[in-house]
């Protein structure tokens, strides 16, 4: 009986200390950042923006996470969808990175989230807008620091309202990201009593809009509201303001319409009306200093896309100290992030049950090639995630 014990005892103390070396060992070694964004091409602007903002916070916080040195695995998604599960399998089971930061397009997400949930691979979504992420594809692993595309444009429909204008012109891209922009700018416009006159869909990615600008015009709504982003909105704004409609009828949107495309759109976006859950114009400490840091360390002024990385950057730094750099305890590590809160150059900023930053949607009007806040639009707006089962 006596032996049995020691060797019961001996047996506890050989599991213990292989599971204390264990950790001790995966401590040693350097935290695994996976990057998969663009790099090239259309959105490769938004991919190195991300990953400056992300490598900003760590550099303010010495290059460490919990006391571990950093490593980057780094892959061009280009932006594709159908290399995303071949990109995200790469990163998660041959690069083994603890944590993956990504992407920018939502059909990249769609393909990288189908390989999250198959592995549990911890994902941030830095960008990619796409409703369900948070929602119906949700996960205890899946995160986001940037947006949905209900939570921009939904603030903007009672903001139409208050302002008077009662029949609106939607026009967007016809994909998923414009259908669900415009329809949450509907949901609340249409609760608050206003009436959605002409719903126009463009073939994506056409910018040819001069059809669609004669049909407005002959409308003659009190507003149009509009989801074009990149290139799309730099003709957008261009094109409408060419026509003189901008004289007569005023121009709203999410803000990406003319986020990063100010510059390129000059005196044509002057006026225009945008929600969206940053400014860089925002007079907070917290922006004032990373709008500072981010010039000097790049050379030019922080976007959405930047904010967007940096936080993520920033609520790894926040986890990873609370639970002292230990990535092997997948449950506290997973509760660390979801308990995060930052006061971010963006304002506060938490998450919900679904894992979907709760924030301010600011109203914003372009005034002299800048987004001067004109107010908050929606204070902490939580993103309705109802068919989130985690």
């Amino acid at each position: 009986m006596k032996n049995n014990t020691i060797k019961k005892t001996l047996a506890s103390a050989i599991v213990t200390t292989t599971l204390m070396s264990g950790a001790a060992l995966a401590e040693s070694e350097p935290v695994k950042i996976g990057f998969l964004l663009p790099y090239s091409g259309t959105y490769a602007a938004l991919g190195n923006a991300i990953t400056n903002g992300f490598k900003l916070a760590l550099e303010q916080n010495n290059n460490l996470l919990g006391g571990r040195d950093i490593e980057f695995v780094t892959i061009d998604s280009q932006a594709d969808p159908s290399r995303a599960p071949q990109n995200m399998s790469q990163l998660v089971n041959s690069d083994e990175v603890d944590f993956v930061i990504g992407p920018v397009h939502s059909g990249v997400a769609m393909g990288m989230l189908r390989v999250a949930k198959q592995t549990d691979a911890i994902m941030i979504i830095t960008n990619a807008g796409l409703n369900a992420a948070t929602n119906e594809l949700c996960g205890p692993n899946i995160f986001r620091t940037s947006f949905s595309m209900w939570q921009d444009a939904y603030p903007m429909g009672q903001v139409a309202m208050d302002r008077g204008f009662e029949k609106v012109v939607t026009i967007t891209w016809d994909y998923s990201a414009g259908q669900e922009d415009v329809a949450a700018f509907e949901e609340s416009f249409t609760a608050a009593g206003g009436e959605v006159i002409e719903k126009m869909f463009v073939p994506f990615p056409s910018t040819e809009f001069q059809s669609y600008l004669t049909q407005i015009a002959s409308l003659n709504p009190d507003a149009v509201y509009t989801f074009f982003a990149g290139g799309g909105g730099v003709a957008f704004v261009r094109d409408y303001a060419a026509s003189g409609l901008n004289k007569n009828i005023q121009l709203l949107g999410s803000g990406f319409v003319t986020d990063g495309n100010l510059e390129a759109q000059g005196e044509a976006a002057e006026g225009i009306l945008t929600t969206l859950h940053y400014s860089e114009t925002l007079n907070t400490p917290e922006n004032n200093a990373f709008v500072a840091s981010y010039t000097t360390s790049f050379g030019n002024g922080p976007d959405t896309y930047a904010v967007q990385g940096y936080d993520a950057g920033m609520m790894l730094v926040q986890a990873l100290a609370q639970v002292n750099g230990n990535t092997e305890d997948r449950d506290a590590l997973i509760n660390a992030l979801a308990s995060v809160e930052l006061d971010s150059p963006r304002g506060p900023m938490s998450f919900s049950a679904s894992h979907h930053p709760i924030q301010n949607i600011y109203l914003r009007e372009v005034r002299d090639g800048k987004h001067d806040v004109v107010g908050i639009a929606a204070e902490q707006l939580q993103v309705p995630d109802t068919a989130c089962r985690m």
